[in-house]
């Protein structure tokens, strides 16, 4: 298989590549990156001698780019897009042209290419709020930010394409997704690399606001799964079954680290802030997928691996990090 991932130099990409590589011997993986802020060659330094992986620096949103890129491919993974809620909120205007358009110009590839399978990366964000049971792949989508409406957006086009074109298209919508190489904007690997340096944790309003947690290899193993057993045309949640809240979740990082409570700053809410997440993840395990990672174990792992490789983020959170951590929290002082 020639497989084309894009967004490979990103966290839950870098973490695909990386496992699609080791579990599979008969595989060529093409990484098409733009290599914006959060994308970083450093994570695959492991791989970037393998003859099977080639990387490739581009845009998605340049058609002739993509052209260049998936011609020959048998598959394509889109991870490339704009993640970041609080970003989003700052400047939605990235989000919608990554997400939605450079979704449009990948979908204008595989049908141009014939590409046998398309899969796109979502998120469960899109699906909004809710305060009991759990979304289905058939829910409706409510999505609250910027980020998760250019994400919802994207999801509509695709199975738009399926629809009117038979692009062979699938979709996966995970849960919140943590471990190691993960840009330290997001709360586990802020407040991980926050609390090694003994710096204030910065949660949003009661903190109390809840996540489902999902390990990064399980998410690449569901992935996976649906990469090569998904129907087309269908949408697949992949859930950890981890529903923790903030507050619960800082602490354990806390603990886990040997750093007092005292670390905690209660900070003003983010605006639209979705107060809990929870998916069904029965259509996936009908494919035989399971989360194989508990989440202690996971979590174990995940702060030590931020402990035991200080320059990989210590390299990040400077210059541009460090002007918009300034800015986003400028109420820590």
């Amino acid at each position: 298989m020639r497989l084309v991932v894009t967004g490979g130099a990103g966290f839950i990409g870098s973490n695909f590549v990386r496992f699609m590589l080791r579990r599979y011997d008969d595989l060529e993986v093409v990484n098409l990156d733009k290599l914006t802020y959060a994308g970083n060659l450093d994570n695959l330094r492991d791989v970037e001698d393998d003859p099977r992986y080639t990387f490739v620096r581009g845009d998605i949103c340049d058609a002739s780019v993509v052209r260049a890129a998936l011609r020959g491919a048998d598959a394509v993974v889109n991870f490339a897009a704009e993640t970041h809620v609080d970003r989003s909120i700052s400047g939605p205007q990235d989000f919608i042209r990554t997400d939605v358009l450079g979704t449009h110009t990948l979908l204008e590839a595989v049908r141009e290419l014939e590409i046998a399978r398309y899969v796109q990366i979502s998120t469960d964000e899109v699906y909004g709020s809710t305060e009991t049971g759990s979304f289905t792949e058939d829910s409706d989508l409510a999505p609250s930010s910027p980020y998760s409406a250019s994400k919802a957006g994207a999801d509509l086009l695709v199975l738009a394409y399926h629809r009117t074109f038979a692009t062979p298209v699938v979709i996966t919508r995970s849960s919140n997704n943590y471990g190691p190489w993960q840009y330290p904007e997001k709360i586990v690997p802020l407040f991980i690399t926050n609390a090694i340096d003994d710096q204030a944790l910065p949660v949003y309003g009661d903190g109390l606001n809840v996540r489902d947690w999902l390990y990064v290899d399980d998410n690449c193993a569901g992935i996976d799964a649906v990469l090569r057993e998904g129907a087309l045309g269908e949408v697949y949640n992949i859930g950890g079954g981890n529903e923790v809240d903030n507050l619960t979740l800082t602490r354990q990082i806390l603990e886990l680290l040997g750093k007092s409570a005292d670390l905690i700053r209660f900070v003003t809410d983010r605006p639209g802030h979705d107060r809990r997440y929870s998916i069904d993840c029965a259509k996936l395990r009908s494919l035989g997928w399971r989360p194989a990672t508990p989440f202690e174990t996971a979590m174990e792992h995940t702060v030590s691996w931020y402990r035991d490789n200080p320059a990989w983020w210590r390299k990040i959170k400077s210059g541009e990090w460090r002007a918009y951590y300034e800015q986003q929290y400028a109420e820590l002082g």
